[in-house]
């Protein structure tokens, strides 16, 4: 008997339910067995019931075999403190969610700001860790009159875990053709804390001998995924400095739009774009839906190899192939200069499907 995947659904904020509706379609339509749990979360649902993340939220989370969660928040809704809510962040940490996985992908059709050859190829993965760094005191950092500090924090058994997946995340993408290579990303030259970094990133690589491990600053990596994009296969580094090179990549791929994400726990995973709830635009039906559904693609190549379903590891391949295929023939909403609508662009994808 087939399992029923049970996936909890954020829909969101702003543009969030826009995206989220042709998304869910699009997976109801592929035939695997899911049932969808709504879980409310974000601006609507503080206003609603004054909680941002309810705990039956999370509690329905905590249960679902996947988390889609679309984009949440909106920065003129915020605590009394004057801080914006961060639930997604909140999930992160109650499901020790620490590797996040930032796709960077450049094909036909995709207005890059990047010169590049008919035959470049740009195909990386950023690792993000995402449970601490110089998120550690997240909204608990000290401020005095006259000075205002913030804790960087790495773990050894974090630090472990998110080094040993990106090798593991390396060695599956060399069997399907790409180098093998992790680079590790840190600024060692400067932070003890970066050498005890990379230290733990030299002993997992030892475990690893048919994969190839390097180290880059991160200042040189900003310039390098610009200047030489497609040298690059996996990357591995701390939580802030993957905030600010995900955005990057984002920004090699023509924006947002185009940016999908998962972030991994060893029990655990939420799938979301990139991008934010963008208020300015919501109802208007302009909204990109091709990061969320591409989010989907991925939550769906995750769950299949988890447990044992080639079927949906190769739809996950299929609804990637068919969002590629509509760039290439410009089947895109106007952000990526096309003309169609949000639905019209979901549409597009499932007609290729």
């Amino acid at each position: 008997m087939s399992k029923t995947f049970e996936i909890a659904v954020f829909h969101g904020d702003g543009i969030g339910p826009e995206i989220m509706a042709p998304t869910l379609r699009l997976l109801k339509g592929l035939g695997h067995d899911f049932a969808f749990t709504d879980c409310p979360a974000g601006a609507a649902s503080y206003l609603d019931c004054g909680f941002d993340l309810p705990d039956e939220s999370l509690r329905r989370a905590r249960r679902a075999d996947a988390i889609l969660l679309s984009a949440l928040g909106d920065p003129k809704i915020r605590y009394p403190d004057g801080t914006e809510m961060t639930p997604q962040i909140d999930i992160r940490i109650a499901l020790d969610l620490y590797a996040g996985v930032r796709p960077v992908r450049v094909v036909p059709g995709m207005r890059t700001p990047l010169a590049l050859a008919p035959d470049a190829a740009i195909d990386f993965v950023l690792v993000r860790e995402s449970t601490e760094g110089l998120f550690h005191t997240q909204g608990k950092g000290r401020v005095e009159a006259d000075f205002a500090e913030e804790t960087l924090r790495i773990t050894r058994d974090t630090t472990t875990r998110v080094c040993d997946f990106a090798f593991r995340l390396a060695a599956a993408r060399k069997a399907d053709g790409h180098p093998g290579r992790v680079t590790s990303v840190d600024k060692a030259n400067v932070f003890r804390a970066f050498a005890f970094w990379r230290d733990i990133f030299d002993r997992v690589a030892a475990g690893y001998p048919d994969l190839t491990a390097d180290h880059a600053y991160v200042d040189a990596m900003a310039l390098w995924m610009v200047q030489r994009p497609g040298s690059w296969d996996v990357m591995v580094t701390e939580n802030m400095f993957g905030d600010i090179l995900s955005d990057l990549g984002a920004g090699l791929m023509g924006g947002l739009g185009m940016a999908p994400s998962a972030d991994i726990g060893d029990d655990h995973a939420v799938f979301q774009p990139c991008h934010g709830s963008a208020p300015d635009i919501a109802g208007r039906g302009i909204a990109n839906p091709f990061a969320m559904i591409l989010s989907a693609g991925m939550m769906l190549d995750w769950l299949g190899r988890r447990h044992d379903v080639p079927a949906m590891v190769a739809d996950a391949g299929r609804l990637r192939d068919a969002v590629d295929a509509c760039l290439a023939a410009g089947e895109t909403t106007g952000d990526l200069g096309g003309t169609l609508n949000t639905e019209a662009a979901a549409d597009a994808v499932m007609a290729r499907l």
